[in-house]
């Protein structure tokens, strides 16, 4: 019996989602629990396996389209290992090919007479930048005129890098006059999960007034302590040492000094979070994650650390689950990750303080002994900007909780375990 695939509900306020790939297509056989498409919701990107074991034998809802949940996307029907010559296509996808635009007869796509913004994927702009070739001239055989992979390719084949195709004209009565010349570049529609980001970053300036403190600390100790025990530390545990899990537990110790960091203002009130669910921004090619490590301060130093590289790992692969990416109560993002000094982060709602980590560096610094003599040296420096929710924080609670987090690095002496 066929089985319909349905767009899945990832958490309980989510309510559709986005198609944004197709990884098998109608004829091939597919393995239960084998990811068969990816979706973009507003919590999350993710892979959805195959719900059974059989041949894809209809795709109902085609890339870049939105339905709510629930909705039938496709159905697989069959044993695994039937022949493709067996397999219908719906009448959606007859419809779709008998409408297709033919390159082979005018050479010249949809977008291109008629002004439409052009349609593909970052691997296609890729190839024609590579290939000096004119996206307009392409005639796209994807959704909505998409020019897909394959359509770049033959274009490709058939008329060289730098190639364009000779332009048909259509026999007709009278012809249009032509479209005014487009604007150059790419235009590129804007992805579910970078609209989300966007429409939350405005809604948090809008909501909290927002102010930054920046602080230098000497990361020295911590580099030299990393240095000494990484390759130990990484047999023992099976994952890379990085200097995160070092910031995180500094981060988290400051936060049980000073609670007002770890809270939320709620209908006219504080409310002063039991646990600590720590944010870590992970930055993705499609956009930007906030995984939680939930009860951080019930953890030790390796949990953190198995905790950050675990949730990155399984973020960049779209395997986090929707309870993994809420629910957090101060988040950490590392600005610094691409060379530069420090960011000034936007809070991250409804907590009330973010902490923007800086790029590290090499820099001489003075160092006064306790006598009062002074000395210069190369010390490891990175700067930090935390920022906080004036309605909540003021600068004082910032300016201790900072020292308390800068005193907690540049004095380090717990174990790694």
């Amino acid at each position: 019996m066929p089985t319909d695939v349905v767009m899945p509900q990832m958490g309980e306020s989510i309510f559709e989602g986005t198609i944004t790939k197709w990884l098998k297509k109608v004829g091939d056989n597919v393995q239960k629990d084998e990811p068969l498409f990816e979706i973009s919701t507003d919590k999350v990107d993710a892979e959805i396996p195959a719900p059974v074991a059989g041949v894809l034998t209809d795709i109902k809802v085609q890339e870049g389209a939105t339905v709510t949940i629930n909705t039938v996307v496709a159905t697989i029907g069959g044993a695994a290992g039937a022949p493709a010559s067996e397999i219908t296509p719906s009448s959606a996808q007859k419809a779709e090919t008998a409408a297709a635009p033919s390159a082979t007869v005018h050479h010249a796509p949809a977008h291109a007479r008629s002004g439409e913004p052009i349609r593909s994927s970052p691997l296609v702009r890729r190839i024609a930048k590579e290939n000096n070739l004119d996206l307009g001239q392409i005639a796209g055989s994807g959704s909505a005129g998409r020019i897909t992979k394959q359509d770049i390719l033959s274009f490709l084949a058939k008329y060289g890098p730098g190639g364009t195709a000779p332009v048909v004209a259509q026999k007709s009565a009278a012809a249009p006059l032509p479209p005014p010349p487009p604007l150059t570049g790419d235009l590129v529609p804007m992805s579910k999960m970078r609209a989300i980001i966007g429409q939350r970053m405005v809604e948090s300036l809008q909501t909290s007034p927002h102010a930054h403190t920046v602080y230098k600390v000497d990361m020295t100790r911590v580099v030299r302590r990393r240095d000494r025990e990484r390759k130990a530390f990484e047999q023992k545990h099976g994952f890379k040492l990085t200097y995160m899990p070092f910031i995180a537990t500094a981060a988290v110790e400051a936060l049980r000094r000073f609670p007002i960091l770890n809270s939320s203002l709620e209908d006219g009130s504080i409310r002063y979070h039991q646990n600590i669910h720590l944010g870590i921004a992970v930055a993705l090619e499609w956009g930007l994650i906030v995984p939680v490590i939930r009860q951080a301060e019930q953890l030790s130093f390796s949990d953190i650390a198995r905790a950050i590289a675990d949730l990155a790992t399984r973020a960049r692969g779209k395997k986090l689950m929707p309870e993994e990416i809420s629910g957090s109560t101060f988040t950490l993002t590392n600005s610094g990750a691409f060379g530069g000094e420090f960011g000034t982060p936007i809070i991250n709602q409804p907590e009330s303080a973010i902490l923007a980590i800086g790029g590290l560096r090499k820099e001489p610094a003075v160092l006064t002994d306790a006598e009062g003599n002074d000395t210069i040296a190369i010390r490891s420096t990175q700067y930090y900007c935390l920022g906080f929710d004036h309605r909540v924080i003021d600068g004082a609670d910032s300016g201790k909780f900072m020292l308390e987090f800068k005193r907690l690095l540049e004095t380090w002496d717990r174990p790694l375990n």
